[in-house]
């Protein structure tokens, strides 16, 4: 399998950890998106139509993008994805969640203030981006301030989806001192074995 990534992406990152908890060997290439390439002919082409990193390329003529698609097509089968119909259910209540609540807030507030620079169009987005991501923080800061994981009682596949951006929310200027649950959880989940920081990339 070929990763095709953004090694500063959560959207990425999110891949990496599982494929390391699988024990899944991978190769990366890597596609600096402060450069647009992605958005050559030949990436939207041969990899991605849309544009995007994270796509997985199975080897076999498959190719797979959108980060919570490829969680989900990994895992299945595995330990992090419940078997149990409402768990697994409310895996994917967290999963399009991150995507619509999450993602779009904290992930953007931190690719605009540490990764590409605020745009002149964002520059008046960040009040609301930062209220926005709070709101989506503290949803999670509920279930985690009484439970070790965001669904039953092990981690799943919405436990790294959330972590990818939640981990380094605070380069997006958000203040994580005000959600002690998820800091309980953000180091619960660094403690896995096989875990690797987002700066990791396979030899």
């Amino acid at each position: 399998m070929i990763l095709h990534d953004f090694l500063p992406s959560g959207n990425g990152y999110k891949i990496r950890l599982l494929l390391r908890f699988l024990g899944q060997e991978f190769s990366l290439v890597e596609h600096d998106i402060t450069k647009g390439d992605t958005r050559t002919d030949d990436f939207r082409k041969n990899i991605n139509p849309v544009g995007r990193i994270p796509a997985l390329d199975m080897g076999d003529g498959h190719v797979l993008a959108e980060s919570n698609a490829i969680l989900l097509f990994l895992a299945e089968g595995t330990k992090w994805v419940p078997t149990d119909k409402w768990d697994r259910a409310a895996v994917y209540q967290w999963l399009f969640f991150e995507q619509y609540e999450h993602e779009p807030n904290v992930a953007v507030l931190r690719a605009w203030m540490s990764v590409k620079g605020t745009p002149d169009y964002g520059k008046p987005l960040i009040p609301m981006k930062r209220e926005a991501a709070y709101n989506a923080l503290s949803i999670m800061e509920d279930r985690l301030k009484d439970h070790d994981w965001l669904v039953g009682d092990d981690c799943t596949i919405a436990d790294i989806a959330l972590y990818a951006y939640t981990h380094v929310a605070d380069e997006g200027g958000l203040d994580m001192a005000r959600f002690p649950g998820i800091g309980r959880w953000l180091a619960r989940f660094a403690q896995h074995p096989a875990y690797v920081p987002i700066t990791w990339k396979p030899e």
